[in-house]
């Protein structure tokens, strides 16, 4: 009766679509019907939040995600108000229930093997192309800097005698990243290659073959182009690349603390995402080679 006097006010006070108000009416019977599972003698005026997070807890061990959950709980809430200003119900049980938080997906990497037979054994292609695809792909993954950061590098960022590269990140903030032996002789062949072939260009240090700095999608397409030799993952963009990166880096016993900086990340909270990738990808490990797993 009450949902019915609910979906009815839905209907006509709130002029809520009928898709809704079936979705609200069955999120409320099957919490009903699983209320009176756990006890016979309770309604919807007795029901107390520890009723309502069993609810939670049994819809997420069904399987639920934590999106589909907040959602049923929504109704609930929704359907609680209404009795409260009919003075139907004195307290709001599901005023203390905190619904689940939703998982924040892991991100998406290239192996280390793939990242080396990409750069070492597949080739981008010929003439200047091949060499900026290859230049970009290999800046990516060798700094973990973003896409913007790398269409906005002057070739004055780039300080050969110190092996530093200046990036300017979100709200204009700096940082200095360090490179080593083989990404300057790509730096310094790539220069060469591009010197030659584009001899009137803009002061940006990566130019189309018209001399003008990169554009976001050119990279864009860049980069899934080549990704695209050698993994099949959905996503192939240039922040799987600064994943990939950060993702190597700390299964090289690199400092979260250190990591953190290259990457431009304000707070440690960010960077600590991809010590959940490093772990699954751990789990994985043991799981395929211990016998007993």
């Amino acid at each position: 009766m009450l949902i019915e006097s609910f979906l009815d006010y839905l209907r006509l006070e709130k002029n809520c679509s009928e898709k809704t108000i079936v979705s609200y009416g069955t999120d409320l019977t099957k919490f009903e019907e699983f209320f009176k599972s756990v006890d016979e003698e309770i309604d919807f005026t007795t029901v107390d939040a520890d009723v309502i997070r069993l609810w939670v807890v049994s819809l997420m061990d069904g399987g639920y995600t934590s999106t589909s959950v907040n959602r049923k709980l929504s109704s609930l809430r929704s359907f609680y108000r209404y009795l409260l200003r009919k003075k139907i119900v004195a307290v709001d049980p599901t005023f203390k229930v905190v619904g689940p938080k939703k998982k924040k997906p892991l991100p998406v990497f290239v192996k280390e093997e793939d990242m080396n037979r990409l750069l070492d054994e597949i080739p981008c292609g010929k003439g200047f192309t091949g060499c900026l695809d290859k230049m970009i792909i290999e800046m990516f993954y060798a700094t973990g800097m973003r896409l913007s950061e790398l269409i906005g590098l002057d070739d004055a960022d780039i300080d050969f005698s110190a092996s530093l590269i200046k990036v300017t990140g979100k709200r204009n903030k700096q940082r200095l990243i360090p490179f080593g032996d083989e990404l300057r002789l790509s730096l310094l062949n790539y220069i060469k290659v591009r010197n030659e072939t584009v001899p009137d260009r803009e002061k940006a240090f990566f130019v189309k073959q018209d001399g003008k700095r990169l554009y976001p999608m050119k990279v864009y397409n860049l980069v899934k182009r080549n990704l695209s030799k050698v993994v099949t993952l959905k996503k192939r963009s240039p922040h799987v690349l600064r994943h990939s990166f950060a993702t190597s880096m700390l299964n090289n016993q690199a400092e979260l603390g250190a990591v953190k900086e290259l990457l431009g990340h304000e707070s440690l909270t960010t960077t600590e995402i991809y010590t959940h990738t490093t772990f699954e990808e751990l789990k994985k490990v043991y799981e395929q080679a211990h016998p007993r797993a």
